[in-house]
C-alpha cells in the first residue's frame, strides 16, 4: 500500500503559468522602445531628407559671402551694379596677374590663397589701387609690408562686425561716416593710417603701395559690402569710396577649394556652417528640452503586474513589517491591523457590508453584545483608539486584535 504526502495548502501551493501567457515583466524591450520612438525617428528622418533636398538643390545657386555674383543677401552683387551706374567699368576675373595698366582697381578676397607666385605677380604690377579683404600674414608680406595682423602686436586678433566711427584722416572714411566693419583687426605700423579703431587694432588700413605706384587697403572683414548691410549706416558711402575711386575695377574670385598659404590662420569648423544653421540647432536644442520636460511630467497610467515567482503570504507580511518598522510607521501599521480586523470581524457578527467598512457604533455593540464581559467602550478603544507609541504597545495591539478576534469567533 504505497501513501501519498498530504498536498501543500493553497496558500502556500505555487500556481503554474499557461503556456501560452504573456510575459509579465514590465522591463522595456527593444521592439517597445522602437514603438515608442517610430514618431520621433519618423520626425528626424523627414527632417534630414528635408534638409539634403535643399543642399543638393540649392547647391548649384549657392556663393561663397561677399561674392559679386549673388544676389543673396549676404552676396555682393549690389554694390557692382552701384559702381557701373556711376559709370565705374567692372569686371569678375578668376585670374589677379593681370597687369594693371595705373587707372584701376584690384579687388582681392582672400588674398592667401594665391600662390607665391602668383601674390609677387600682383605685387609686381602697376595698379592704382589694391583692395585686400580679410588677408594673412603670407599676403602682408607681399602686399603690404608695413601692415601686419593685430595679433602679432599684442592685440585682439578678430572681432565682430558693429558700427563705428573712422577716426582718420583717410577721405572715403571721413566722407562714409560710421560703417560696420569688424572681422579681422590689423596694426597700421609707421606707414599706415588705421580707421575704425577696435582695441588696438583697426578693421581698415590704408597703406602706400610699393614704388609709390598707389595705395593698399586692408579690410578685416567684406560684410560691409553685402547687399543687406549696404544700405546700413555709411556702408554703401564707403563702400563706393573705396572701389569706385579709378574707373577700372577688377574683382577677383577666389578658388576656394586651394590650399591656405603657409602661415594664414585656419578657418574652424564652426566657420564652414552656414549662418542659418546655428539658429535651427538652438531652435532643436530648446525643442528637445521641452520635449523631454513634457515627457517628464507624465507619470503614466497604474499597471498592474503579475509577479513572475510565487510569493508566500508570511514573507509578504514580514517584508512589509520591515518596511515599517524601517519606517518607524507604527500609525500606519496599527491602521492596517485595525482595519483587517474589523473586515474580518463584520461578517461574523452579520453586518452587512459597506463601501467604507462597517459602522462603528454597530460594530462595537455586536461585539459587546456577543461578550458581555468586554464593554462596548473598551472595544472602540482596540478598534478604534490612538496609535501606539513604541514598539511594545504595537506588539500588544497586535496581540489584543488577535485575542479579540479568537473570542468573537470561539465565546
Amino acid at each position: 500500500m504505497t501513501s501519498t504526502a498530504p498536498a501543500p495548502p493553497a496558500a502556500e501551493r505555487p500556481t503554474e503559468r499557461p503556456a501560452d501567457a504573456a510575459p509579465t515583466s514590465l522591463a522595456p524591450t527593444g521592439r517597445g522602445l522602437l514603438r515608442r520612438a517610430r514618431w520621433y525617428l519618423a520626425f528626424l528622418a523627414v527632417l534630414l531628407v528635408s534638409a539634403i533636398g535643399l543642399t543638393v538643390l540649392d547647391q548649384g545657386h549657392r556663393y561663397p559671402p561677399s561674392d559679386p555674383r549673388s544676389y543673396d543677401a549676404d552676396g555682393a552683387h549690389a554694390v557692382v551694379a552701384l559702381l557701373e551706374h556711376q559709370g565705374v567699368n567692372a569686371r569678375l576675373s578668376t585670374d589677379p596677374t593681370t597687369p594693371g595698366d595705373g587707372t584701376d582697381t584690384l579687388v582681392l578676397p582672400e588674398p592667401d590663397l594665391l600662390s607665391p607666385a602668383q601674390l609677387r605677380a600682383v605685387a609686381a604690377a602697376r595698379h592704382q589701387r589694391l583692395v585686400l579683404i580679410n588677408p594673412g600674414p603670407v599676403a602682408l608680406d607681399e602686399l603690404a609690408p608695413g601692415v601686419r595682423t593685430s595679433d602679432d602686436a599684442g592685440g585682439i586678433p578678430y572681432t565682430s562686425v558693429r558700427s563705428t566711427h573712422p577716426g582718420c584722416a583717410l577721405p572715403e572714411a571721413v566722407r562714409a561716416g560710421t560703417a560696420e566693419l569688424g572681422g579681422t583687426l590689423y596694426a597700421s605700423g609707421s606707414r599706415g593710417d588705421g580707421c575704425y579703431s577696435r582695441g588696438h587694432g583697426y578693421p581698415l588700413v590704408s597703406a602706400p603701395g610699393e614704388g609709390g605706384g598707389g595705395d593698399v587697403i586692408v579690410l578685416g572683414s567684406g560684410d560691409f559690402l553685402q547687399n543687406g548691410r549696404l544700405a546700413e549706416d555709411g556702408n554703401a558711402s564707403l563702400a563706393l569710396g573705396l572701389l569706385g575711386s579709378q574707373p577700372h575695377l577688377t574683382w577677383h574670385l577666389p578658388d576656394y577649394s586651394a590650399p591656405v598659404a603657409k602661415g594664414t590662420a585656419r578657418k574652424s569648423f564652426d566657420d564652414y556652417i552656414p549662418k542659418g544653421w546655428h539658429w535651427a540647432f538652438y531652435q532643436l536644442a530648446v525643442a528637445a528640452v521641452l520635449a523631454a520636460l513634457w515627457r517628464a511630467r507624465r507619470l503614466g497610467p497604474v499597471v498592474s503586474e503579475n509577479l513572475p515567482v510565487v510569493v508566500r503570504a508570511a514573507e509578504t507580511t514580514e517584508g512589509r513589517a520591515r518596511l515599517y518598522r524601517r519606517a518607524k510607521a507604527r500609525g500606519r501599521a496599527a491602521e492596517a491591523l485595525r482595519r483587517a480586523a474589523v473586515h474580518r470581524l463584520a461578517p461574523v457578527l452579520g453586518l452587512p457590508p459597506q463601501a467604507g467598512g462597517p459602522d462603528q457604533e454597530a460594530l462595537c455593540a455586536a461585539v459587546a453584545g456577543r461578550l458581555p464581559e468586554r464593554p462596548a467602550g473598551d472595544v472602540r478603544a482596540l478598534l478604534y483608539g490612538p496609535p501606539p507609541t513604541d514598539d511594545a504597545a504595537l506588539l500588544r495591539l497586535a496581540d489584543d486584535l488577535d485575542a479579540l478576534e479568537r473570542q468573537v469567533r470561539n465565546p
